[in-house]
């Protein structure tokens, strides 16, 4: 339970992510609200998760799924750049979370 918990924190940490973009440096009210709320979920669940995982574990792949997450929608949504290095790396951090997952032996 405590990964899939994991899981959904780092999906509301690629909501906030991207809704602090959308709020235009919190200018905007919806963005902004939608911002805090996925920041408050994401923090509370990383934190329910934790009381079972290890914290070094739990917060790399908090942060991972952040990360990659929000680069793909940052290339979709924002029209960021799309390189094959950027690619690349995105692709090392997923093999980075899952070999985290792997080895945390909770």
């Amino acid at each position: 339970m405590a990964w899939v918990l994991l899981l959904t924190a780092g999906l509301f940490e690629i909501c906030w992510s991207i809704g602090m973009k959308l709020s235009d440096g919190f200018t905007r009210l919806w963005p902004s609200l939608f911002t805090v709320a996925g920041l408050i979920v994401s923090m509370g669940l990383l934190s329910a998760a934790v009381r079972s995982l290890p914290i070094g574990t739990a917060y790399g792949v908090w942060v991972g799924i952040g990360a990659v997450g929000t680069a793909l929608l940052g290339m979709l949504l924002f029209h960021e750049p799309v390189t094959p290095a950027r690619i690349f790396f995105l692709l090392l951090l997923v093999v980075a979370i899952v070999g985290l997952e792997a080895t945390a032996g909770g």
